[in-house]
């Protein structure tokens, strides 16, 4: 593909609110987990919950589409000063030329529990204040990204469970290639909510401690919630240290609903797509950011890929020992993650994997430390074998 420029980018995660905060707390390591004390939920778990969510107030203009993951959202966009380089690219290109391509798994999942509540005693019947379209539904954050910054142009929601918010930049990236669009904003935006947390639990997914991926001991996920976003462009001259989307590789190996291929195929065949979009061979990718969701199927799926392809030669971690599992926006916020890595020289920790599993030969990076980056490749793997992975470099 051609390389398209990352005019901007953010993350709001349970680190903290944008780039400094999660900056800084990569750096001293510190994980953003915390027990689970989420709304009424009732489950000896950790998750990753971000900070003042319900204290954000939607514009009187965009009430209707209030809930907890447009509040997010919007609490996303207004963070490093994004929203203005979205209003930049708005000026420079039209307001129908700047495409919105979001993924999400939840959506706003949690207003209809919170509206189960207030149903007819006598009917059943939901309060008339409730409205699916604009808080429920998967398309819901993109209409109200659309609305927010007054586009007219192409605007869709990719919901393919965990790598949702990583397709998102293949699905811009092959609009700006056909010249249907001439900007886009890519992201993820995922809140918790009660399905999510005992939907897992009840697939006996979650642990009762902090994730520990890649651990020989891991025995489970941390559900958190985020909101990342990026600004997609075709690049004009970009100056040294721009970060650039370089590949992206999709697959689907329908092996089974949730769980993975037991030697990661389908994931193998994402990385070995993105390779060839990027025009890179495995020599050229100094770091991976793994799926990693800290299960014991995922991690030895993606680390049987992995040491397949790569062999133990690339220095590999997952990051969610910071943030949780965000589920459809994991995508976007381990994307975000990597182009903080290529921009700071620096490769994130892993807090929470202590003992690490023998059994897979892979160079597990324990700790973060300043390495020189021109490639690294993200891994977003989603149940139902829905797979992609992303190649970002940076200009020299």
């Amino acid at each position: 593909m051609t390389p398209l420029q990352i005019s901007a980018y953010t993350l709001t995660t349970c680190l903290g609110r944008g780039l400094d905060a999660t900056r800084e707390a990569l750096r001293t390591e510190r994980s953003g987990l915390a027990p689970c004390g989420f709304e009424s939920v009732a489950l000896d778990t950790w998750i990753g919950e971000v900070a003042q969510v319900d204290a954000q107030v939607l514009p009187r203009t965009l009430r209707r589409y209030d809930c907890r993951n447009n509040r997010l959202v919007q609490m996303g966009l207004e963070t490093d000063g994004f929203a203005q380089r979205v209003q930049e690219a708005v000026e420079r290109h039209g307001t129908d030329r700047v495409g919105v391509f979001l993924g999400t798994s939840t959506a706003g999942i949690l207003q209809t529990e919170l509206a189960y509540r207030r149903r007819d005693p006598v009917t059943g019947a939901l309060p008339d204040d409730f409205h699916y379209r604009s808080t429920h539904s998967a398309f819901s954050l993109a209409e109200f990204t659309r609305d927010y910054f007054g586009l007219e142009g192409l605007a869709m929601a990719i919901s393919t469970a965990c790598s949702s918010s990583a397709k998102v930049f293949a699905a811009a990236a092959r609009q700006l290639a056909l010249g249907q669009i001439d900007a886009a904003i890519v992201g993820g935006v995922d809140s918790l909510c009660l399905t999510t947390l005992y939907g897992f639990a009840s697939l006996q997914l979650t642990s009762s401690r902090p994730c520990r991926p890649y651990d020989a001991a891991r025995d489970g996920i941390s559900i958190g919630e985020g909101a990342a976003f990026a600004l997609l462009e075709r690049p004009d001259q970009p100056a040294p240290g721009t970060v650039l989307l370089l590949g992206a590789g999709e697959s689907s190996d329908a092996y089974h609903m949730s769980a993975p291929h037991p030697q990661g195929l389908g994931a193998r065949l994402a990385m070995e797509a993105a390779l060839r979009s990027a025009g890179l061979g495995v020599s050229d990718i100094d770091y991976i950011n793994l799926h990693g969701t800290a299960t014991p199927a995922n991690d030895a799926a993606e680390g049987q890929a992995v040491s397949t392809l790569f062999g133990d030669a690339v220095p590999v971690n997952s990051t969610k020992g910071f943030t949780g599992h965000t589920l459809g926006a994991a995508g976007a916020v381990e994307a975000v993650i990597c182009a903080m890595a290529l921009s700071d020289g620096r490769l994130p920790g892993s807090p929470g994997t202590e003992s690490l599993d023998p059994t897979l030969a892979i160079r597990y990076q324990l700790h973060g430390a300043s390495a020189p980056l021109r490639h690294v490749l993200s891994n977003s793997f989603g149940f139902g074998g829905s797979n992609c992975s992303l190649v970002f470099g940076v200009t020299q």
